[in-house]
């Protein structure tokens, strides 16, 4: 987009110089939302430093790292900020997660202080921390004797999260500090922990804001979950372009159209899978009652997003970024390309690379390679993991494990995760373009493409399908259907009807258990039937 951010000085790149900005800038305007909890530009500040004096008081100090497991609701927020505000390092941990999960970053982040929604106190029980270096849980809400005898965790209490605390002291936070550890989600291995700094905090809100074009006054209101970069973004970007920005809890097909006329959005955040889910919903008034002028649906099939715009009225910016890097490639509303990722922006370098990390011309697929031009854009590496540090960032890029197509004039095109090529029949196959095509048949409501081994020791294609409301799916059709828009080698072999696909709290659809499910009994074999 023409529109531009300009960002922070470099020293002032740091959360707690971002919230005083703003206060100073957009002072009574209203920032954040959560239900009927909201807090002006001015208040969070103030705010911030509160809690920040209440996590000293406790003995939480500078790099110590404060674990949070919470829905979206304002306690996680404030903690966050204040974590910024003195130093400290937040580890937000998905709510999806249970006792080995929870222990698994409690173990590896070294957090000292787990601030735990009551929701999820009794996740605890087993969750094995006696030689964690946790030493303090708080809980957020009413908590009930019984859960915290069930845990056994060696803590004198479980407190309700304390009080707001007399005001620390000013910030002396640097923009290379880490500000956060966010989880990714481990397939070949545990999850790693990716430090990032204030400076990618802030990198990630210009960037956002730019992108989309927030401006101040501007409604930006996401259903996605607090501990995933996506949400904390949306609230860098309020913060910077003196927007508001309302966290709901949850995503709810049926509710979300009336939600964002309620709350007067203008700009909403959307997942590939949650479009088409908005799709399969009967027509509302509600989809064009509302004040959207755009969205971000980064991984919407190509045919959802012409629908999605025909249907509501709100075109949808696709792009490329990860927890690792920031907002690197982005299309816009005069600028987009059905099946692609967009344009490199300004501030970052990007690559496509062989397995030696040899660069390819235009029209052939790699790995996709990154850097930034401006120190501390992104992740600093993984916490702990120094070794998987120097090999995602070897020879001096970020590797990021997606095959991609550069196209002749720039544009980059998706084409699979590294890991999830499908080999068959001596042709490489891209599970990503076999889904993009069974997501356009009418009756398809979302669907996952995975490799399967075959009798012959290579892969053959397997497809999961969930039906729209009221159609039903037949899966020689489906494989007809393929057979005027695949090569024949892409047809998926095996077809399964599933009530749902296995996801993630982000929604994304976690392959690895379609991938260990391996052919199911319930699956439709056209080995030998032809299409």
């Amino acid at each position: 987009m023409a529109m531009t951010m300009e960002p922070l000085p470099p020293a002032e790149r740091t959360l707690p110089a971002m919230l005083a900005r703003g206060a100073a800038q957009h002072g009574d305007q209203p920032l954040v939302r959560f239900g009927a909890e909201a807090w002006s530009h001015r208040e969070l500040p103030g705010r911030a430093a509160a809690r920040g004096a209440a996590l000293r008081a406790a003995g939480v100090g500078r790099g110590d790292r404060v674990a949070l497991l919470c829905a979206n609701r304002a306690e996680l927020l404030e903690t966050f900020v204040a974590c910024g505000w003195i130093g400290a390092v937040a580890v937000p941990i998905n709510t999806a997660s249970m006792g080995p999960q929870i222990e698994y970053v409690l173990r590896d982040s070294g957090a000292r202080l787990l601030v735990v929604d009551e929701a999820f106190v009794g996740r605890l029980a087993t969750t094995g921390l006696g030689d964690s270096a946790l030493d303090r849980i708080w809980i957020v809400g009413q908590a009930t004797a019984g859960a915290k005898a069930a845990t056994g965790v060696p803590c004198a209490a479980f407190p309700p999260l304390p009080s707001l605390a007399a005001v620390a002291e000013e910030p002396a936070v640097l923009p290379s500090d880490p500000l956060a550890i966010l989880y990714t989600s481990g397939t070949t291995g545990p999850a790693k922990g990716v430090l990032c700094s204030h400076a990618q905090f802030h990198w990630w809100g210009v960037h956002s804001a730019a992108v989309l074009g927030v401006v101040a006054g501007d409604v930006l209101c996401t259903t996605l979950p607090l501990f995933h970069i996506n949400a904390l973004n949306t609230f860098a970007q309020a913060s910077l372009a003196g927007a508001s920005v309302v966290f709901e809890p949850r995503f709810s097909a049926s509710a979300f159209w009336p939600t964002m006329q309620e709350r007067r959005a203008t700009v909403v955040y959307l997942l590939g899978a949650m479009v088409p889910i908005l799709l399969a919903q009967p027509v509302s008034d509600a989809e064009r009652g509302h004040r959207v002028r755009v969205g971000l649906g980064p991984g919407v099939p190509a045919s959802a997003v012409a629908a999605f715009r025909e249907r509501t009225g709100v075109p949808l910016i696709e792009g490329y970024g990860s927890t690792e890097t920031n907002f690197v490639i982005a299309s816009a509303p005069d600028r987009s390309r059905p099946g692609c990722m967009g344009w490199l922006r300004p501030g970052f370098e990007a690559r496509v690379v062989d397995a030696s990390d040899i660069e390819l011309p235009a029209g052939e697929a790699g790995e996709l390679l990154l850097r930034a031009d401006e120190p501390f854009a992104f992740s600093s590496g993984y916490f702990g993991k120094p070794e998987a540090t120097v090999a995602a960032w070897r020879n001096l890029w970020f590797h990021t494990g997606d095959r991609v197509v550069r196209e002749a004039d720039g544009a980059f095109r998706f084409v699979d995760r590294i890991k999830d090529a499908i080999r068959r029949r001596g042709e490489n196959i891209s599970s990503y373009e076999v889904e993009q095509v069974l997501q356009s048949h009418p009756a398809v409501a979302a669907v996952a493409v995975y490799p399967v081994r075959s009798e012959l020791a290579e892969d053959e294609v397997m497809a999961a399908l969930v039906a729209r409301p009221g159609e039903t799916l037949d899966p020689a059709e489906l494989a007809r259907f393929c057979a005027t828009r695949l090569p024949y080698f892409a047809i998926p072999r095996f077809v399964d009807v599933v009530a749902e696909l296995p996801r993630t709290e982000n929604g994304k659809v976690q392959k690895y258990k379609l991938r260990e499910r391996g052919v199911t009994a319930t699956a439709w074999d056209r080995s030998g039937a032809g299409p």
